[in-house]
């Protein structure tokens, strides 16, 4: 297998809705990145979407961008891996290029969640015979997991706060971000209750974005960029589909397997990652990452953010352009926004919210209620 790195990047601002059509944002994204990257024809191009077929009425999607794009006669593939879709369609661009079936390959994740109802579609994320009919969604299996989290050790009512905090200050510096304001343990408090102990804040918003990175072989990455950002790791493990099912459902063990496996194959330890993009749909589920990633141990991710060691400034950097709470969440393209984001880190791109002297970034992406996880690592 080759090795891969990243040599060009694009994202349109996320927004609450986008007037112009989703063919028309992805097409955005994936000029930007090839225009950066020098180059005018790649080899392959993997789309993520989750929701088109259902809220804009429109499959076959990575065909239909790579002609609004140009790029005709290559390998068009949509991917998809539910809300970890974006960090999938980067897993199949990366694998195609490490594997030699591509020389280049373009990373394409879109979604335009403003097109209807997206809640009922991001539920069937979930068991169709078992959940969905009970009327479960995707917030409802999270708040499950916080009151689990809750009485077994006794968290204090504002032990997550933090992380809310945290994404929305460092939101309000990033062009790209949905969400440009900043806001108090007094605000996420008083936010209306969505699913009983899960509040507003505690939950990252429905929205519209894209955004691509284009893959090349390493060995000739400084031909395409002066400051090529290699993948040292792509892993993907699943757990039991429902988490009813599951031995230890505090115990995220796709997204422990997969932290394993990537640190693995980086040669890296966790000690060396200098911050972490994490899936922060929900405040819980940023909680049991840094758990099961190693970060913390069990019981005890939440005083990461209460004692302030998440900040640009701290232990751990997380969500450092704002996550997926103040940034947003447009599922297909989440992923890739956030290694937009990291290459951005890693080459001194990143403004005000530049951290210092970064070497080793991690991504972790949460598919459905963790059933499925994805985690990169990334480097220079």
């Amino acid at each position: 297998m080759r090795k891969v790195s990243i040599v060009g990047i694009g994202q349109v601002p996320v927004k609450k809705q986008y007037e112009e059509r989703m063919r028309t944002i992805a097409k955005i994204a994936v000029k930007e990145a090839m225009e950066e990257a020098g180059v005018a024809k790649v080899d392959a191009l993997f789309a993520g979407n989750m929701l088109a077929d259902e809220l804009q009425g429109q499959k076959h999607l990575a065909s239909l961008i790579a002609d609004e794009v140009g790029l005709d006669l290559i390998e068009a593939m949509q991917v998809r891996a539910a809300t970890a879709t974006g960090a999938a369609a980067l897993r199949m661009a990366y694998l195609a290029v490490a594997s030699g079936e591509a020389d280049s390959a373009i990373a394409v994740g879109v979604e335009k969640m403003s097109g209807g109802l997206a809640t009922p579609a991001l539920a069937k994320a979930l068991d169709a015979r078992y959940e969905v009919p009970s009327g479960d969604t995707l917030i409802s299996k999270n708040a499950d997991l916080m009151r689990m989290y809750i009485d077994k050790y006794n968290m204090p009512a504002d032990g997550l706060v933090n992380f809310s905090i945290n994404a929305h200050k460092n939101g309000v510096t990033n062009p790209n971000a949905l969400f440009k304001k900043a806001i108090d343990r007094e605000t996420v408090l008083n936010s209306k209750v969505i699913s009983h102990p899960i509040r507003l804040f505690d939950c990252s918003p429905v929205c519209d974005g894209a955004a691509a990175v284009l893959l090349v072989p390493t060995e000739e990455a400084r031909a395409y960029h002066e400051s090529p950002v290699h993948i040292m790791a792509s892993s993907v493990s699943s757990d039991r589909f429902r988490v009813a099912d599951r031995p230890e459902p505090l115990l995220l063990r796709a997204a422990r397997m997969s932290a394993v496996q990537a640190f693995r194959r980086a040669n890296v330890n966790r000690k060396d990652v200098d911050f972490y993009e994490v899936h922060d749909a929900f405040s819980i589920m940023a909680c049991l990452l840094l758990e099961a990633a190693g970060f913390a141990r069990q019981g005890e991710g939440w005083r990461m953010a209460a004692e302030n060691k998440i900040g640009l400034d701290g232990e751990l950097p997380l969500a450092t352009m704002g996550g997926l709470k103040a940034r947003g969440h447009p599922i297909g393209a989440t992923a890739l926004y956030q290694t937009c984001e990291i290459v951005q880190q890693l080459t001194g791109r990143a403004g005000p919210n530049q951290l210092k002297n970064p070497r080793i970034a991690m991504l972790q992406s949460v598919g459905g209620a963790a059933s499925t996880v994805l985690t990169h690592i990334f480097g220079i």
